[in-house]
């Protein structure tokens, strides 16, 4: 190693962590070169890399994707990890930046800008999950229905109705009509490399046939509330057609790379418990059941669902997220007392809450934390981001859940161990 033994990195010229190999940036074109590993635009040269502290997660003894995957599955941890929906977007000015010359389909559709976009909000922020950049709505289109972006959100002009637009819909094969989000994927987990967890995601089959049969957001979804009540065994139809094909597309994302992969299903709470035993229920179960996610986990979102989670609980996913209604140490009182398990949990801060000071965003996530004692816990927003927050808000909220590690406790925050946050690098 000669004079480049115990080089401190850069990025960590705030901490205290003493770098004992050799570390070099290199252009991404260099990083595929053996013997190199590359993690935020740096890389390691040597085999020590078990044993390299930058390749740890902020304030944890463990990497990104080793921590991810402990709160998945339960396991103990000494920090919960971060990450947060719609975390590639509107609030980045690099974001925005892209957008002015590029269409949000163009940007879904060429895996070299969704790569792109998808790492701006990791070299910004630092968190600790890449999710992939694309749309809940890919696989309704891939099925066959046009869909259009504009200001007022996504549009299917061809609205699913009858019988006969039921039937007209394709199963489509996920590398041939969606191939551009799986090379997506594939050139994420190698940018990133093994220490990163990437996270594909599908909207719920619910979620997506109030889209496909609405033709937009529309407040109540009414026309799939009629479908289900007058005719509910076209609305089954359609939602097994939906699971089938949401099973084969997250499949094809696990086998990119994917570490995990989340379920969006936004409307669920437009449910009666009843009717989502009825309806939605079995569709995400199909989705499980035939995706055959081995240990991968699978994540479920529910929003305004808090009638519905001991429902949820038997989809079969790996872990609840919830948004901000949910008291978590409730559910998780509730639900081990059903099932017999410590369900592992992902959420759940008002995204309102990062409009506040950083002091009110740091408050929130430990009264998130304190919920679950950071254990099973996967933190992050309650809903997507606002796309009016700033930069330094959604800082805050990633570095406050980086800083509190496991002596926090179950009981609260008070003893909370700060550990130093590392400042992104450039990927």
């Amino acid at each position: 190693m000669g004079a480049m033994a115990g080089l401190r990195c850069p990025v960590m010229q705030n901490t205290s962590l003493h770098i004992p190999m050799a570390v070099q940036k290199v252009s991404e074109r260099r990083a595929g070169q053996r013997g190199c590993r590359e993690s935020l635009g740096f890389v390691i040269i040597g085999s020590e890399k078990t044993q390299h502290p930058y390749m740890l997660a902020p304030g944890s003894q463990f990497d990104r994707k080793t921590l991810f995957l402990r709160a998945c599955g339960g396991q103990t941890t000494d920090r919960a990890p971060v990450w947060m929906m719609r975390q590639a977007g509107r609030y980045l000015p690099e974001y925005r930046a892209v957008r002015l010359k590029h269409s949000f389909l163009e940007v879904c559709k060429t895996p070299e800008l969704a790569v792109e976009v998808s790492l701006q909000p990791y070299r910004a922020l630092g968190m600790d999950a890449v999710i992939v950049f694309s749309d809940i709505l890919v696989p309704a289109e891939a099925m066959g229905l046009p869909i259009t972006f504009g200001d007022a959100g996504p549009e299917l002009p061809e609205k699913i109705r009858h019988r006969s637009h039921v039937d007209a819909l394709r199963d489509f094969d996920p590398e041939r009509d969606t191939g551009f989000l799986t090379e997506a994927i594939a050139q994420l987990c190698r940018v990133v490399g093994p220490e990163v967890p990437v996270l594909g995601f599908a909207g719920a089959p619910w979620t997506l046939a109030c889209y496909m049969v609405d033709g937009s957001g529309r407040t109540g979804f009414p026309d799939t509330k009629r479908m289900l009540h007058a005719q509910p065994d076209l609305l089954r139809e359609l939602l097994r057609r939906i699971a089938r094909n949401t099973a084969r597309y997250l499949q094809a994302q696990l086998a990119a790379g994917a570490a995990a992969v989340q379920l969006f299903d936004t409307w669920a709470g437009e449910l009666s418990r009843e009717d989502y035993d009825a309806f939605a229920l079995p569709a995400v179960q199909q989705v499980v059941n035939e995706m055959h996610a081995g240990k991968a986990p699978v994540i479920y979102y529910s929003k305004a669902s808090s009638h519905l989670l001991e429902s949820a609980a038997r989809t079969g996913a790996t872990v609840l997220s919830v948004d901000w209604r949910v008291d978590m140490a409730e559910l998780r009182a509730t639900l081990l007392e059903r099932t017999g398990r410590l369900w592992p949990l992902q959420g759940n801060v008002d995204p309102a809450v990062l409009y506040g000071a950083e002091p009110e965003v740091r408050t929130a996530v430990r009264l998130a934390l304190a919920q679950t004692g950071g254990q099973a816990h996967v933190l992050n927003l309650g809903h997507g981001i606002l796309p009016d927050v700033s930069v330094e808000s959604a800082r805050a909220f990633i570095q406050a859940g980086q800083m509190v590690t496991e002596s926090a406790g179950a009981g609260g925050v008070a003893g909370a161990v700060v550990a130093a946050p590392i400042v992104p690098g450039s990927v």
